[in-house]
Order: structure tokens, then C-alpha cells, then sequence
């Protein structure tokens, strides 16, 4: 029992260093590890960047020759395979650790196969240990390579009605100031912020982090779009605090000023071809922030894996009101689309109801 508890602690440690890599490390996973020897630790590391020395690797240089019938603790099974850097596997070879414990197992298959390996190589290994917890933190990377998608975190504020803003697209503010905080930790979290022209044209967004600390990179403004927008030199996605990309699809004369402008246009023809493009890119975790109209289209094409709302104790009412999912909806109560895993939480007069979208077949 002591043993369980002590190896509890350590992994817990090295899930506390791959938290260090949040905001820098998409594609690859967030990973911590620690080197032991004799209950002492004598190494750690975590994945800081894609490119850059893996958490095993940094460990274990950071404990030399002390790492030898050591044993390492570490989030994410070592990789078996070469590729931006070498095999961390080898490595621990190199360094004569005798036992290596790991949380989660790797879903990536062109790196997968670390603990059959250790193994021939005579190495102990442990699998599973707070597995739970960190796979929490890789949820995005796992959920990209299962789907070649980016994991997607729906975000509204709404009425007790279901509403998002008035008939005239009013919505400033429904939720309260301890919500709105809310959502901006979560903007911190994500690698990108996306919205759609609606927002853009009615609320002139500046998607950018304001009551949160931003961990690594500062997330990535999209904007989805059928055709380039007219120009417009107060966009506020204009400023120099975040990056800002267009998915449009259809180019036109107005491209160049926002090019010009600092703004990255590109053009796609599907939602699903956007999704894979920002994966491509790093961006494993989006943030959706748009109107009825884009909610709707991502919740038709079953693309929202996670919903965050802040419900506010107020009625709008208005058949033309804005609605988070505005298409004809479900013929019968079981066809609905459901949250699972549900938790919620008072904050100040709204509550925040935050779970994973279930879709009925």
C-alpha cells in the first residue's frame, strides 16, 4: 500500500510538469515525467515544444549518471518509434532505468508499441497508474488521433428559453461578469477561438484572453465565412494580440486589404475540410464561440464533442430570437441530442452546465 501511494505522488508530479506544456505542445501531447533512485528524485522534465526533447529524454539528462537502476514515472507511454526526435525508449535503455511506470497508453500508432519494447529490453513497466488524470490532459491530441479532427468545445450563454440574443442579435450581456471570467479561462485553454460572420458583422469581437492568464501561445481568432467580408479597418480582429485566420468559400476583391491588414485568408469548401486544416496546423483544441447559425451547422454534422453554457435566469422569448441549435430539431424527445457526464455550477445568478454531446444514432 505504501508503494501504490508513493507511486501515486510521483506520477501525480509528473502530471503537474506536462501541465507546463499547455499552449505550446499541440500537435504532439502534453507529457511529465520524473526519474527516481533510491526514493529520491533526481530528474524531471516535460514537453515544452514539437521538435524539442521529449520529457523522458529531459529527465533523464537532468539526473546523469543517477538515473542508472533508477526508476522513471512518466504520463504518456514512451514512444518506440523515431520521429522528429529519436525513441525515447532507447534512451531509457541508455540511461539503465530498471522500471518505468506510465499513466497513459499511446492511441498514436506511428509511436505506440514503448512498453513491449522497455520490456524486451528488460525493462519493468507499470501501466495505468492516475490514467484518468492524464489522459484529462491529452483529451485534444487523443481525440485527433482517433478522429484527424480538432476537439471541440461549444460555448453559449443563453436564456432560460434557450436563446442567445434577441430578434435584433442582441446579446451584451446575457451571462454575468463571473461567466463571462469563465469563458475567457477556457479561451486560455484552447489553441483556437472560431466564430462565424454573424459575429463578426453584429458583435465586432476582439477573441482575445482578457481576465485569464495565457499559458504558451496566445489561441488563434477564426473567423468561418461563405465569402471574404467587406473590409472593414475597426474590425478589431485586426490588433496585434492574436493571430487571425478567415476559412472562406469564396475569395473575393476583398481578400487583399485584409491580407494586407495582417489577417491569413484561406479558402475551403466544407466545415470538415476547416476542422482538418487547423488540425494540420497544431490546433487540436477549438473554442466555438459563434451565433445560432454556426452552433447549428457544427451540431448537424455531430463536430461539437463538448458544450459549455452558461444559463442566466432571463426570458427572451421571440420566434425570431436566436436559438443555439436554429434548424428544425429533433422529431422525438429520444432523437434528442444529449450532454453526458454532466456537471454544473453556480456562478453568481447563472449556472454553467458543462458536459459531452452525446448523438443518437
Amino acid at each position: 500500500m505504501k508503494l501504490r501511494k508513493s507511486s501515486e505522488a510521483l506520477m501525480r508530479r509528473a502530471i503537474e510538469l506536462a501541465a507546463k506544456g499547455m499552449g505550446t505542445t499541440h500537435p504532439n501531447p502534453r507529457v511529465g515525467a520524473v526519474v527516481v533512485k533510491d526514493g529520491a528524485v533526481v530528474g524531471e522534465g516535460w514537453h515544452v515544444r514539437p521538435g524539442e526533447a521529449h520529457a523522458e529524454v529531459m529527465a533523464l539528462q537532468q539526473a546523469g549518471a543517477e538515473a542508472r537502476g533508477g526508476a522513471l514515472y512518466v504520463t504518456l507511454e514512451p514512444c518506440a518509434a523515431h520521429g522528429r526526435t529519436p525513441a525515447c525508449t532507447a534512451a531509457i535503455h541508455r540511461a539503465g532505468i530498471r522500471h518505468v511506470v506510465f499513466a497513459s497508453s499511446d492511441p498514436n500508432p506511428d509511436m505506440a508499441g514503448g512498453a513491449k519494447v522497455l520490456q524486451v529490453l528488460g525493462v519493468d513497466v507499470t501501466a495505468g497508474v492516475l490514467r484518468e488524470e492524464a489522459d484529462a490532459l491529452n483529451k485534444a491530441f487523443f481525440h485527433y488521433v482517433r478522429t484527424g479532427r480538432p476537439y471541440v468545445i461549444a460555448k453559449a450563454a443563453i436564456s432560460l428559453d434557450g436563446k442567445m440574443a434577441t430578434h435584433t442579435h442582441h446579446s451584451q450581456w446575457i451571462s454575468g461578469p463571473a461567466c463571462r471570467q469563465h469563458a475567457h479561462q477556457l479561451r486560455a485553454e484552447c489553441d483556437a477561438v472560431v466564430v462565424g460572420a454573424g459575429t463578426l458583422l453584429h458583435d465586432n469581437p476582439s477573441l482575445t484572453v482578457r481576465d485569464a492568464d495565457t499559458i504558451g501561445n496566445v489561441p488563434l481568432r477564426v473567423v468561418l465565412c461563405f465569402e471574404t467580408p467587406v473590409f472593414s479597418d475597426q474590425c478589431k480582429l485586426l490588433s496585434k494580440d492574436a493571430p487571425t485566420r478567415f476559412y472562406v468559400r469564396s475569395i473575393n476583391e476583398h481578400a487583399a486589404a485584409w491580407i494586407e491588414a495582417g489577417v491569413e485568408v484561406q479558402q475551403s469548401t466544407s466545415l470538415l475540410a476547416v476542422l482538418q486544416s487547423l488540425a494540420g496546423d497544431g490546433y487540436l483544441s477549438l473554442l466555438l464561440e459563434g451565433g445560432g447559425a454556426l452552433h447549428t451547422s457544427f451540431l448537424q454534422a455531430q463536430y461539437s464533442d463538448e458544450m459549455v453554457l452558461y444559463q442566466a435566469p432571463i426570458i427572451i422569448g421571440g420566434r425570431d430570437a436566436v436559438s443555439l441549435w436554429g434548424s428544425q430539431g429533433s422529431e422525438t424527445v429520444d432523437q434528442a441530442i444529449r450532454l453526458h457526464d454532466v456537471k454544473r455550477e453556480n456562478m453568481g445568478d447563472d449556472q454553467m452546465i458543462r458536459g459531452t454531446v452525446f448523438y443518437p444514432d
